[in-house]
C-alpha cells in the first residue's frame, strides 16, 4: 500500500480538487486569452502572471501531502487571489464577456471555494494539517532531518495567513507598475513615478519579509507595523492605477491588492483575539 493509499480519504479528495483546480486555472486563462478581443501589453503581463498562479497550487499540493500547518493560509490566499486574477481578465473594456469564459470562471470559482471550506471547515482536514517543516538538527546520533517543533509558543492560523497576504503586495503591485510602462508612449512624463512605482514593489517585499518576521515572534509593534505598511500600499498603489491605467486598471490591478490588504488586516484582528495558548487548528475557526 502507498502512503497516499494510506491516508484518509478526504485528504485524497483534496489533493486531486487542488490538481483539478490548478487544470481549471490554465483552462480558463486560456479561454480568455482566445475569446478576447484584443491582446495588447497589460493583457500578456495579466494573462503571464495568472498563469504563474498554477505553480502556486502544485505548491499546495506538495503541502497537503506533506501534513503542513501552512497550507490552509496558502490555500485561502491562492483561492481569493486566483478569483481576481482570473476575473479581472474576463470582462472586456466593452460588451459582454464570452460565455465559454463566464462558464469558465464559474467553475473556478466553485472549485476555489470547496478547497477554503475543505481547507478550514473539515475536522479531518483540520487535524492532519499541523505539521511544521522538516529542518537539519543535531543530536546525539548526528545529523538529521526532523520536524522542527517551534520552541516558542504556536503561531495561529491567523498570523500565518497575515503574512502570506502581505507578501502578495509586491506581485501585485509589479504587474501594474509593468503594464504601466506600455502607457508611456502617450504620456512620457510619468515615467518617473514608474519608475518609483517598481522600485517600491520591489521594496515592500524586503519591507514584508521584516515585519513577518517579528510577527511570528509574537512582537505586537510587528502587528501595527504590517497594519501601517498595507495602508501605505494601499495609498500609494491604488491612485497610481487610476491615474496611469484609468477606471479599468484600478479595478483589474488595484481590486486583488485591495482584497489581500483587507484579509491581512482581518488575519491580525482575529490574531489578536486568539488566546496565547490555544493551538493553531483550535484557533482558524
Amino acid at each position: 500500500m502507498t502512503i497516499e493509499a494510506g491516508r484518509p480519504r478526504v485528504l485524497r479528495a483534496l489533493t486531486a480538487l487542488l490538481l483539478t483546480t490548478a487544470v481549471a486555472t490554465v483552462v480558463v486563462e486560456i479561454l480568455n486569452y482566445w475569446y478576447a478581443p484584443a491582446h495588447g501589453f497589460g493583457f500578456a503581463v495579466r494573462t503571464g502572471w495568472a498563469l504563474l498562479r498554477t505553480l502556486g497550487w502544485l505548491l499546495l499540493i506538495r503541502q497537503v501531502r506533506r501534513d503542513r500547518a501552512v497550507a490552509r493560509p496558502l490555500g485561502l490566499i491562492l483561492a481569493v487571489t486566483t478569483v481576481f486574477a482570473v476575473g479581472r481578465l474576463l470582462v472586456p473594456r466593452s460588451g459582454l464577456p464570452p460565455l465559454p469564459g463566464v462558464l469558465g470562471f464559474a467553475v473556478l470559482f466553485l472549485l476555489c471555494v470547496t478547497v477554503v471550506v475543505l481547507l478550514y471547515r473539515h475536522p479531518v482536514v483540520r487535524r492532519h494539517l499541523v505539521r511544521h517543516p522538516n529542518r537539519l538538527v543535531l543530536t546525539r546520533e548526528g545529523l538529521s532531518v526532523r520536524e522542527a517543533v517551534p520552541r516558542r509558543a504556536p503561531v495561529t492560523g491567523w498570523l500565518l495567513t497575515a503574512r502570506i497576504s502581505a507578501f502578495t503586495y509586491s506581485p501585485l503591485m509589479l504587474v501594474p507598475s509593468l503594464i504601466s510602462f506600455g502607457e508611456l508612449r502617450d504620456r512620457p512624463e510619468w515615467l518617473l513615478a514608474v519608475l518609483f512605482w517598481l522600485g517600491s514593489g520591489i521594496a515592500v517585499s524586503y519591507a514584508v519579509l521584516l515585519c513577518t518576521f517579528f510577527l511570528l515572534r509574537g512582537k505586537p509593534a510587528a502587528r501595527r507595523a504590517l497594519s501601517w505598511l498595507t495602508l501605505t500600499v494601499l495609498v500609494w498603489d491604488l491612485p497610481l492605477c487610476y491615474f496611469l491605467l484609468g477606471v479599468d486598471g484600478l479595478v483589474r490591478d488595484g481590486a486583488p491588492l485591495l482584497a489581500a490588504g483587507m484579509l491581512t488586516w482581518y488575519a491580525l484582528h482575529r490574531a489578536g483575539r486568539a488566546p496565547a495558548d490555544a493551538s493553531a487548528h483550535d484557533r482558524m475557526t
